[in-house]
């Protein structure tokens, strides 16, 4: 198995016994051909798309960096390159491509070897990467708040670079509405969550997916919004360390490399807090991210507290003027809603408890020691 074993013959009176000691192994174990791995006190199979992920790295490789021995330059996109060239040469990351052609570019960025196309070209530049790896595509639902109802669905095929135009000109288009202000005599128009957040969440999946597993999924929401990639985060990176400054880890290392220099991401894993700053200023809450079936999934949330929001849910002047109010300090006593309006004790635990129904407020303790507290 490629273990070593401490085992020690030990004494206890009159009585012998043998220890054996095994110190933990961070990589797999393997046992008759199938290969097995320690989470907390559960053994567990490594199979499927981890297996060959698993496979790869243990020969020094990584999955975008293998050779595509069906593909030739033919299958590169000459269009995408052009978009590719614009976008590196405002990010002045690549230096020297005046007068390169697409063989020389791919050699600048890592892409060929011996003069054979890596699987890391044909994601990039490929004109039908589907052809190659069919779970390319990007799908994007709109769901009812159950979970399970599907309202209408999208399907977005391409090269990576494509597909990152694509699905944000969809989802702005069918997916949100935007949001109307006006400054002055300009009329202003929003999406629902900052084009920033949305553009990261969508290049993070799209860099850093397991290409041998599950498409990219986008699920929209009347209130909230996921993108969901497979594969689980990188060994040395946790989700707490993910909200904090820290080193990248790609698991796709050719194909990001190729994408910084192009200026669609950064090599210093901000991606993450981009998504986090984002949200703040524009007044949204926190994102959650998680691991989720052997994936990667990002939320984001609508504020459920704006003006605009609260107009909709069949509320009284008092309900909306008090969840504004009290929304810095994050909840609401009986007593305070009762001084705030001048009201009875019954008319403040009615309206207070109605926001509860209405699933804009959670309640806490009984009568007038109850407190609201927001979600």
């Amino acid at each position: 198995m490629g273990i070593t074993a401490e085992v020690n013959l030990l004494q206890d009176a009159e009585n012998n016994y043998i220890e054996i000691i095994v110190q933990p192994y961070s990589v797999p174990i393997s046992l008759r051909g199938r290969y097995y791995y320690r989470s907390g006190s559960v053994k567990q199979e490594l199979t499927g798309a981890a297996l060959n992920e698993f496979l790869l790295k243990r020969t020094g490789q990584t999955w975008d960096d293998v050779i595509e021995p069906r593909a030739t330059f033919d299958d590169i996109d000459e269009k995408t390159i052009k978009i590719f060239l614009r976008k590196a040469e405002e990010a002045g990351r690549l230096p020297e491509i005046d007068g390169l052609s697409t063989s020389e570019l791919l050699e600048k960025l890592r892409l060929v070897k011996n003069g054979q196309l890596k699987r890391a070209a044909i994601v990039l530049f490929g004109k039908d990467p589907g052809a190659f790896y069919p779970n390319t595509f990007v799908k994007i639902g709109k769901f009812e708040n159950d979970d399970f109802t599907i309202r209408f669905q999208e399907l977005e095929e391409g090269n990576l670079i494509q597909i990152v135009d694509k699905v944000l000109r969809t989802i702005d288009h069918k997916f949100l509405i935007r949001n109307i202000s006006f400054e002055g005599m300009n009329r202003v128009e929003t999406l629902e969550y900052p084009i920033t957040a949305l553009r990261e969440m969508l290049l993070n999946a799209l860099v850093h997916r397991n290409y041998m597993g599950a498409p990219t999924q986008i699920r929209v929401y009347d209130n909230k919004l996921s993108v969901w990639n497979h594969g689980i985060l990188p060994e040395g990176i946790t989700l707490d360390k993910l909200t904090k400054s820290h080193s990248s880890y790609p698991r796709n290392p050719i194909l990001a490399e190729a994408c910084f220099r192009g200026g669609y991401i950064d090599s210093w894993g901000s991606g993450i807090m981009k998504i986090v700053d984002s949200c703040k200023a524009a007044g949204l809450p926190t994102p959650i991210m998680e691991e989720d079936g052997g994936g990667f999934i990002v939320r984001l949330f609508k504020d459920i507290y704006s003006e605009e929001e609260l107009k909709g849910k069949d509320l009284n002047d008092r309900q909306i003027l008090a969840l504004q109010f009290f929304k810095s300090q994050k909840e609401i006593t009986t007593s305070e809603y009762m001084k705030k309006f001048q009201i009875a004790d019954r008319t403040a635990r009615r309206d207070l408890v109605e926001l509860v129904e209405k699933e804009l407020l959670i309640s806490e303790g009984e009568n007038k020691s109850a407190r609201y507290a927001y979600k």
